[in-house]
């Protein structure tokens, strides 16, 4: 009997010993490959911003190298919210370490066999959803730059553009942050010469989207840039619920013009022809504009139209981060991030 209860013990004391020297070993194992996520984003990060930036002081016409524009920066914002997302975890877990860490050399073993503040379920789901996560955003960045080779080509073939650099106009009325497809889809719009020959009616571009998405900022933005302000000699802008009243006052419109409409409400297709009919005489390479919250308004343009969303979660965790830190490197206070 005693024989028995001492195997028991001694099984027991084994298992209890050997839990924690487990659990060890794979929290180890699970820092150091959390580590080697936070170095592979890092430094995806940095190439990636590299070659948006890079684009951003382009010009871009190319429809196919747009829509990689926007995948890349979509991933980057993702890849930047993550990144701090492990920071900020790995500070909170240390912290908890040193917390509970004692002078009695068992003390070891109780942080890693004993819960606490979190119970082991909550903390295991998120380290699962944590983890999960974090190799989504990883492979969306390593798919992202594999595929950037034919970008990067075609990009030093754009020509390039005068601006301020990027910490100058940050703070200044004229900041336009993101959008990166959309300012390079309205830029080539503006600034290309897509009439079709013996076709003098000016071409259409609606820009739809919802209240305060960012829609008038967009325009004022792209004709800040001097290759647009000396393309146009004047700019109309019009209430489309007053549309027709231009029909009184357009002696003086042949020179080549911007015209941007800003509809509250939707107008008939006869209102749209009649007006459209009289800005024909306008010179030739003049653009029409429609800002709108309206889909069905799209019907108007002659071009594919630029569909504004809100911008996402990322995007403007981004942005608050770069407003709030300023000139600060933001890895100096992870605990802020």
């Amino acid at each position: 009997m005693e024989a028995t209860i001492s195997v028991v013990t001694g099984e027991l004391v084994s298992r209890f010993i050997s839990f924690p020297k487990n659990q060890y070993y794979s929290s180890l194992s699970d820092a150091q490959s959390e580590e080697k996520v936070v170095r592979r984003l890092q430094h995806l990060l940095m190439r990636v911003s590299i070659i948006i930036e890079e684009a951003d002081a382009r010009y871009i016409t190319n429809y196919g190298m747009l829509l990689q524009l926007k995948m890349l920066s979509e991933a980057m914002y993702k890849g930047y919210r993550v990144l701090d997302t492990l920071r900020y975890q790995n500070l909170q877990d240390s912290a908890d370490t040193n917390e509970v860490s004692i002078d009695d050399p068992s003390s070891s073993i109780l942080y890693i066999s004993i819960p606490f503040k979190r119970s082991r379920k909550k903390i295991e789901k998120h380290d699962m959803a944590m983890h999960l996560e974090s190799d989504g955003a990883l492979e969306s960045l390593e798919l992202a730059v594999a595929n950037m080779a034919e970008f990067v080509v075609l990009l030093s073939g754009c020509e390039r553009m005068s601006r301020r650099p990027y910490d100058v106009y940050l703070y200044t009325n004229n900041f336009m942050f993101s959008r990166h497809a959309e300012k390079q889809k309205l830029l080539s719009f503006l600034l290309e010469h897509n009439n079709p020959p013996g076709d003098h009616a000016p071409t259409v571009l609606p820009i739809i989207g919802g209240f305060g998405v960012g829609k008038k900022t967009l325009v004022a933005h792209v004709y800040a840039d001097e290759r647009v302000r000396s393309r146009f000699s004047s700019t109309l802008h019009l209430n489309g619920d007053n549309l027709l009243t231009i029909l009184d006052h357009g002696g003086a419109m042949f020179d080549m013009m911007l015209v941007v409409i800003e509809f509250s409400s939707d107008i008939s297709d006869d209102e749209w022809k009649k007006f459209h009919l009289f800005l024909v005489r306008m010179s030739r390479g003049s653009k029409i504009i429609i800002v709108s919250k309206l889909k069905r308004l799209a019907r108007f343009g002659s071009v594919q139209p630029i569909f504004l969303s809100v911008l996402s979660y990322d995007e403007l965790r981004y942005l608050f981060k770069t407003l709030a830190f300023g000139s600060v490197d933001p890895a100096e206070h992870p605990q802020l991030v």
